[in-house]
């Protein structure tokens, strides 16, 4: 008896053909698309310095908060976040970092806010130049802590200027900790 081919073969030339385009296909659009972020551009105008991603704030608020000790604000319909782990004295100077959350505009802040001291606020590194902070609105809020964020990571002690002193703050090492940590958060947060 003649060998005869099986006609019931699952696979044939014209479905091996289909399997090739469909996977060429797929692996194009897959290098293609790899070409794009997931950020779009920003063609809008609007400042995005403080803008924070749905998915950044879900993130802080259900795995970072925990770290921080919540205040609600509903004049000013904002949550202040100040971190558990940092000095809560009650007559030395010093300077807690405090992130503000606006839900209503997607917007997070960095607030510097004196401790047993006013604004202005003198400070001085241990080998640097005296710097005034001073009161102000969010953007001068944020280069305030960005001044003190590259005293802290160049690990340098930092003085307050309090009652014709010089005092000495943020000096330990758990409250090194909390600061960077306060920072990273934030950058985090924004970012």
């Amino acid at each position: 008896m003649p060998n005869r081919q099986k006609t019931d073969s699952v696979i044939t030339p014209e479905l091996l053909r289909i399997f090739k385009i469909f996977g060429l296909v797929s692996i194009g659009l897959v290098l293609i698309l790899s070409f794009f972020n997931t950020r779009r551009a920003n063609n809008t105008g609007e400042d995005q310095t403080f803008k924070m991603m749905a998915s950044d704030r879900l993130y802080f608020l259900n795995v970072r908060s925990l770290s921080y000790e919540r205040e609600v604000r509903k004049d000013a319909q904002m949550t202040l976040f100040r971190h558990d782990k940092r000095k809560k004295t009650t007559n030395e100077p010093s300077i807690d970092l405090v992130i503000l959350m606006n839900s209503l505009k997607d917007e997070a802040y960095i607030y510097l806010e004196p401790v047993n001291l006013d604004w202005p606020i003198r400070i001085k590194a241990e080998n640097g130049p005296e710097i005034t902070l001073e009161n102000g609105n969010r953007e001068t809020h944020l280069a305030n802590a960005k001044v003190l964020e590259n005293f802290l990571r160049n690990e340098e002690g930092l003085y307050l200027f309090h009652t014709d002193k010089w005092v000495l703050f943020w000096n330990e090492p758990e409250e090194l900790s909390y600061l960077n940590t306060v920072f990273d958060d934030y950058q985090e947060l924004v970012n």
